[in-house]
């Protein structure tokens, strides 16, 4: 009896240690010395089950059971992240293991230009393979996430989607990606409100950095040009800016590109159009940058009532409409000098 008993746990034993022997071996030799990177997608909705079963088939692990064993004794089978993953086969099932419960995702920079709209956003996404480019629009007026993170009755998020580069992932939605230009747009409005020489509102605050963003290409003339603009304002004339015909346009069309300004959209009346509407248009015109938000509440001291494109990015600023008539003659008029950069290459 003694010898059976003997054998019995020397089997036991024996066991014990072949299957201690194979965890170890599984949770830290890894399947093979091949370290070529492969991109390994955790889709939304992916189950422990599923996501074990494609790494199976793939050849980076060799065992699902052991897998399975091992990720429910870390307490990680239910903490694999959605995300596009760099793996290859010469990752243990443990580093594994621990590079998909970290949810960090291989990531992508995705810029956005200081006065780019929520069309144009919409067209790059789309473009890039995030989506449907309606969707995102769709979103961009959807009342109650305005309501969520702008805290107004607005009809559109433009002019708050902050530009600059954000880091995305494969699988990173729209809203969410909607919720972080909100969030720097915030960050970059409180900081440009401090110790500024105007106040407005901020719908009329974002409205007129917007068209400061889209009338020039030049840095240093944004104070210049808000300047231009306030002193309008406060005589009562019309802004007048071409950008604001543009994107009356775009509203109507669905946001189709505008290639030209014809006099015929001059004299349409849309509520953008600042040829026509009074003051400040119906809404912002485009997503401006912090500079252009900083401007339009501390405008250069001017007495300046026109400028006029140079078609290199700068302008001629004038104080009187003679001396914005004879500018105009000279940098739009002569198509020697707007090479067909201009909007006011106007067609019938």
């Amino acid at each position: 009896m003694r010898k059976i008993f003997l054998l019995i746990v020397f089997i036991f034993v024996g066991i014990l240690g072949w299957l201690t022997w194979r965890g170890v071996d599984f949770v830290f030799i890894p399947p093979s010395a091949d370290k070529t990177q492969i991109t390994f997608d955790v889709e939304p909705g992916s189950s422990f089950y599923s996501i074990s079963e494609k790494l199976y088939d793939q050849g980076f692990i060799k065992d699902k059971f052991l897998f399975k064993l091992m990720a429910k004794a870390l307490g990680e089978t239910a903490n694999m992240r959605v995300g596009e993953y760099a793996l290859d086969k010469s990752m243990s099932p443990l580093q594994i293991l621990k590079v998909l419960s970290s949810g960090k995702s291989i990531q992508y920079p995705l810029t956005f230009q200081e006065g780019i709209n929520i069309f144009e956003i919409a067209t790059v996404l789309e473009q890039k393979g995030f989506g449907n480019r309606q969707e995102f629009l769709n979103l961009c007026k959807d009342k109650a996430l305005i309501k969520e993170l702008i805290g107004k009755d607005l009809e559109s998020l433009e002019g708050y989607l902050f530009p600059e580069t954000y880091m995305v992932t494969k699988f990173t939605g729209f809203k969410t990606l909607i919720q972080m230009m909100v969030k720097n747009f915030h960050e970059a409005y409180n900081e440009v409100i401090v110790n500024s020489q105007i106040q407005l509102p901020m719908h009329e605050h974002v409205t007129l950095a917007s068209i400061i963003e889209k009338e020039t290409g030049a840095p240093e003339e944004r104070p210049m040009i808000s300047s231009v603009f306030h002193n309008r304002l406060r005589k009562g004339m019309r802004l007048q800016s071409d950008p604001t015909i543009i994107y009356g346009i775009m509203d109507l069309n669905g946001g189709e590109p505008v290639n030209n300004i014809r006099k015929s959209d001059i004299l349409n009346k849309t509520r953008y159009n600042t040829y026509k509407v009074k003051a400040l248009p119906y809404g912002p015109i485009a997503n401006p940058g912090k500079e252009s938000l900083r401007a339009a509440l501390n405008p250069a001291k001017s007495e300046y009532l026109y400028f006029v494109s140079q078609n290199n990015g700068t302008h001629v600023f004038s104080k009187t409409y003679k001396e914005h008539d004879a500018a105009v003659k000279k940098f739009q008029l002569d198509s020697k000098m707007r090479e067909g950069r201009s909007w006011r290459d106007l067609k019938k």
